[in-house]
């Protein structure tokens, strides 16, 4: 739904991967504990407008929220941020933040305790979802929009009204395998003209946006894909 622009390589090495084998009622399960803030460094994107989700606006539980493994450096600073790099903090839990776009921003702020979101490895070599994290706090102000040494920093942003908000996010596990883009197409593409499950995916609808919902069906039959061979 991501993640320190300052040497982001802090929060960035392996551990060992006890939940691999995870089964997802474990993972739904897993108990709600509040994480360490750190930057879970999501793709950045230019908002175009400033206003919040109307009431009427449909509710979601399930998330995809992309972020970048492979290092590439704004203003001399690293904003690599991969699933890995998750893993690899205290508490396996970091801060979401960096996210500049109104629609993500009000995507994170929907956000729950407790909610399971995609770990999506975006902008390199070979795209798609890695492994699963859980919102572990609630949407708050993401402070990295008032640090003028973040590459994340908005100066029309003030501490009175801020712009921007972040959740944290646990890591639960990796994929069973991982995911490509490639794959997650022709999935959409084969279900566009018969209406199936990832007709109107987000992934493909919404593409540009570094935080995106996910309806439950959409969840689980991505899911699913874990067990099947490649298509």
């Amino acid at each position: 739904m991501p993640p320190k622009k300052k040497a982001r390589v802090t929060k960035r090495t392996a551990k060992s991967d006890k939940d691999e084998r995870e089964s997802v009622s474990t993972v739904k399960a897993a108990d709600k504990t509040a994480g360490h803030k750190r930057k879970a460094v999501s793709s950045v994107e230019t908002g175009n407008n400033g206003t919040s989700e109307s009431s009427g606006a449909p509710q979601y539980c399930h998330w995809l929220m992309k972020s970048e493994p492979e290092s590439r450096f704004e203003n001399g600073i690293d904003v690599k941020f991969g699933i890995e790099d998750l893993k690899a903090l205290p508490d396996q839990t970091d801060c979401w933040d960096g996210v500049r776009n109104y629609q993500a921003r009000n995507f994170m702020r929907q956000m729950k305790e407790g909610q399971l979101a995609f770990f999506y490895h975006s902008n390199c070599k070979d795209p798609g979802i890695a492994g699963i994290m859980k919102i572990v706090k609630e949407a708050y102000v993401d402070h990295t929009q008032f640090d003028k040494k973040d590459v994340h920093y908005d100066a029309s942003s003030k501490p009175e009204n801020p712009k921007w908000s972040m959740v944290d996010v646990q890591y639960q596990r990796m994929m069973k395998r991982f995911l490509p883009l490639s794959e997650l197409k022709k999935y959409h593409l084969e279900h566009r003209p018969k209406g199936g499950i990832l007709k109107d995916m987000a992934l493909f609808t919404r593409a540009r946006l570094s935080v995106q919902p996910l309806t439950a069906e959409e969840f689980d039959f991505i899911l699913s894909l874990e067990d099947k061979e490649p298509l």
